[in-house]
């Protein structure tokens, strides 16, 4: 599979999310749309209302990541609005594989994203379920933090448990990817990366994910 960008809408000027989504609409391949409620997080940020209006506005298919209390409940919600990819985490879900079946028949992509210290293997039967498995690279909340390299190891244990890179389920990884960290991501079996700060604090966007996206290419031989 192609290296994939995510650029995060977290890091970019919410009085312009329309101009900050066509900013990267010719080099990124999905717009990532961080859904906080600070409660399974201590954040508040974009919701239903805010995806809905983007995916009129933007060209990019949405990357939903839903870190919000009961996804059982609201993550359907999303797959409905348009979103292309819908990502719940293990840690909230109470009924993970319903709620993936729900996603994936109203037509988006259906994720499973683990917090840092979430280990990948007790969730490997359920990779069936999932277009994508999310491993959170800093702890979730906010936006600029530093990659924790401990979750490297666990990259690589899930890149066995998916398979090869041209398996069926997605492997992705979210925060503090940036030039400095996104070769080890890509090395250890990542190939969807979500890029925050790295894109939208860069004076051009667009060439900051080029950049990033050669930078995984050539550190997996692409």
């Amino acid at each position: 599979m192609a290296i994939q960008i995510s650029p995060s809408i977290l890091s970019a000027d919410f009085a312009h999310l329309a101009d900050e989504a066509a900013a990267v609409a010719d080099s990124a391949d999905w717009l990532h749309v961080d859904v906080m409620d600070n409660h399974f997080v201590p954040n508040l940020t974009l919701g239903l209302p805010i995806v809905k209006s983007l995916r009129k506005a933007a060209a990019l298919p949405l990357d939903c990541h839903l870190m919000i209390e009961d996804p059982d409940r609201w993550a359907p919600a999303y797959a409905e609005a348009g979103a292309g990819s819908v990502t719940i985490h293990a840690e909230a879900a109470k009924a993970p594989v319903r709620t993936l079946r729900t996603i994936r028949s109203e037509g988006a992509r259906a994720g499973l994203a683990l917090n840092p210290a979430t280990p990948v293997d007790p969730y490997a039967d359920l990779l069936p379920e999932l277009d994508m498995l999310l491993l959170m690279t800093v702890e979730p909340g906010f936006g600029g933090q530093r990659f924790l390299d401990v979750v490297l190891p666990k990259i690589r244990r899930a890149r066995e448990l998916v398979g090869t890179r041209d398996a069926a389920v997605w492997l992705q990884v979210d925060g503090g990817v940036s030039a400095e960290t996104i070769e080890r991501c890509a090395e250890a079996g990542a190939d969807v990366f979500v890029a925050g700060s790295a894109v939208y604090g860069a004076q051009d966007p667009s060439a900051a994910i080029d950049a990033l996206r050669a930078q995984a290419e050539q550190a997996v031989g692409r």
